[in-house]
């Protein structure tokens, strides 16, 4: 507070003490010197100009300056507030202050400076104080008040320099009188013709209307942010000014009802960063001006209604960079081949971005191929109702219909950024291996990654088959299957052939019954012998695939091979090979650059981990050790 001089009144620290009281709750301490300890004047936050502070009593009708931000307090402003009829500064931000404005803040015809953010202040701002010429700061964002701008607030309010209205509850449109507040330079919550104004923020209300096509008077605005509002209309062809605008950098209009195409204007926005217009209704195709814009490094077309081929130049090369989900009608040709990080027998997977700017890995089901439809609602079931460190997370599911009609299914699951085992012992393809090189990773993995990530599975199988009631069998246990997060963490992931036990046992067999064509649920090479045979899926059938997985992961050999044919399998190879020969056996990639004495000290840790694969792969399925004996076992090699 800062009150000036020449008034001496008793009343004057009555008024404060008043104040005081209409506080609730002053956890900070703000006010505890404001007792008669002091004079106050020397109360916190209490200035005494002029010549004779001991005087300054009264109504504090000089009190030019009232700042307590940042305290903590509580209650509502007092009405009172309007007595101080010198107040110049009004600073009460980041408080718990509640209630309505008081009323008597109009009162305050010399009051230039209001700061009443981040409060839970409630109802209509008064509409006297727009009446205020003096403002030129006026912030009341992030509070819970309601009702509309007045249309008049730029004729009357011409000092305006800095406007905040955003999140709160506003309606109605933006009042276009506040181009005529031409020193206005950053308004948070339109405008017209504001050349000076380099910032707009107006995201998080409840706006309707179309976007002026004034807008393009705004020549130094940097950004542009109108998202969750109702906006309506076409994207004005004026955004864009002539010639190439190098200015504005920061365009998001997400979460409105914006309508018709992206406007082609935009391709002057030569300096444009971030282009956000997801969930809205744009149609037509993804215009190819958007691959020139070369500082575009984020770019947001989810959920609108865009059609035809997702270019693949600019900034559609960088996955991370751009989210296009929800075009449903661009699935195909719209979830670009670029983006592509896995196939599966049902659908494809994408590297997506969602809306905060999280990686995602999104699957979208390919409903013509038959049994897609079953493997999304098995994901669906299990995924949706286990949790795991070592299971691959489901982040969202999308069950709707596309822009042509047809059924659209896609799983969002949380982002596996070192890929599978099986790019990592397979080498995946060249490309793979050379963005591992240049980001310093290792080309291969070491032995004991190997049986870190095999305990890991272990343990994904063990809940699975133990922890969960009723019990729940994988189905698809292979390297692909298994992925890799950040910190090289095995997780298991592809649940689209999960089963869960039943008293009713499930075939394991799919029968095509239109064509009467039959297939044994599972990927070839890592199938049971038994399930071949017609018999029910069991958990003893999921240590049969970790087993084959577990020899696959030592060896670096597909149970697939053009060897392994005839009577000859992987798990026969192995068990002839131990335990003498398993070092004539194992991946090379393993003991490349090791020493003779260190790959004596492999040998054993590896015939260990083979002899549980061939263990937990015998033919049939009451001989194989079950998944607790197994992880007790890789637990004491690890050891």
């Amino acid at each position: 507070m800062d009150e000036s001089n020449d008034v001496n009144q008793p009343n004057g620290r009555l008024a404060l003490i008043y104040f005081r009281h209409n506080v609730d709750e002053d956890p900070l301490g703000a006010l505890s010197s404001w007792n008669d300890s002091f004079h106050h004047c020397e109360w916190q936050g209490v200035i005494c100009g002029g010549r004779h502070p001991e005087r300054v009593l009264g109504s504090l009708s000089k009190l030019q300056a009232l700042g307590l931000a940042i305290n903590s307090l509580s209650g509502s402003i007092p009405h009172s507030i309007g007595n101080l009829s010198q107040l110049c500064k009004l600073s009460l931000r980041i408080n718990g202050l509640q209630g309505e404005i008081p009323k008597t803040l109009s009162k305050l015809h010399g009051l230039s400076f209001v700061q009443l953010a981040y409060n839970q202040l409630t109802g209509e701002i008064p509409s006297a104080i727009f009446n205020l010429s003096s403002i030129f700061n006026f912030r009341v964002d992030n509070n819970q008040l309601r009702g509309s701008i007045p249309h008049y607030i730029g004729d009357t309010l011409h000092s305006l320099v800095f406007l905040d209205f955003h999140s709160n509850l506003f309606t109605g449109v933006i009042p276009p009188s506040l181009s005529n507040a031409s020193g206005l330079q950053y308004i948070y919550y339109d405008i017209n013709t504001l050349h000076n104004l380099h910032e707009l923020y107006l995201s998080r209300n409840m706006l309707t209307g179309e976007i002026p096509s004034s807008i393009g008077n705004l020549t130094l605005l940097n950004r542009f942010y109108l998202s969750f509002n109702h906006f309506y209309g076409e994207i004005p062809q004026s955004l864009a000014p002539l010639p190439p605008c190098l200015v504005l950098g920061w365009l998001n209009l997400a979460f409105n009802s914006f309508h018709g195409e992206i406007p082609l204007a935009l391709s002057t926005l030569r300096g444009l960063q971030e282009l956000d217009v997801s969930h809205n209704n744009l149609s037509g195709e993804i215009p190819s001006f958007l691959t020139q814009l070369t500082d575009l490094k984020y770019l947001n077309l989810s959920s609108n209604k865009l059609e035809g081929e997702v270019p693949k130049q600019g900034v559609f090369l960088n996955a991370s960079a751009v989210s296009i989900f929800e075009n449903r009608n661009l699935c195909g040709d719209g979830f670009s081949e670029i983006n592509v990080i896995g196939k599966g027998r049902y659908g494809t997977i994408y590297k997506a971005t969602t809306q905060e700017g999280s990686l995602v890995a999104v699957k979208v089901l390919n409903l013509g191929h038959i049994g897609a439809l079953k493997s999304f609602v098995s994901e669906c079931r299990t995924l949706g109702a286990i949790r795991h460190r070592n299971l691959v997370k489901i982040v969202n599911v999308c069950s709707s219909v596309d822009y042509h009609g047809n059924d659209f299914k896609a799983l969002l699951y949380e982002y596996m950024a070192n890929g599978s085992v099986e790019n990592w012992i397979h080498q995946g393809n060249e490309e793979d291996v050379e963005r591992e090189h240049e980001l310093g990773k290792p080309r291969h993995l070491g032995l004991m990654q190997r049986l870190d990530i095999a305990i890991d599975i272990a343990s994904a199988i063990e809940y699975l088959h133990e922890v969960c009631c009723p019990k729940i069998v994988h189905g698809d246990l292979k390297p692909s299957n298994v992925l890799l997060d950040n910190e090289m963490m095995g997780r298991g992931g592809d649940f689209g052939l999960a089963t869960i036990s039943s008293p009713k046992k499930t075939d394991a067999m799919n029968i095509d019954d239109s064509s009467n064509s039959m297939s044994v649920r599972g990927s070839i090479g890592y199938v049971p012998p038994e399930y071949g045979m017609g018999d029910m899926v069991s958990t003893q059938g999921d240590m049969y695939s970790y087993g084959i997985l577990l020899l696959e992961m030592l060896t670096g050999r597909r149970p697939t091979e053009e060897t392994f044919k005839d009577h000859l399998n992987l798990h026969n190879f192995f068990k002839v090979a131990l335990p003498d020969r398993v070092m004539e056996i194992v991946d090379l990639a393993i003991i490349n650059g090791e020493s003779e004495n260190d790959i004596e000290r492999m040998k054993g840790c590896v015939a260990s981990v083979l002899r549980i694969g061939v263990a937990c792969s015998m033919e049939l399925p009451q001989d194989r050790m079950d998944v607790a004996k197994a992880l007790k076992e890789l637990h004491k090699i690890r050891a």
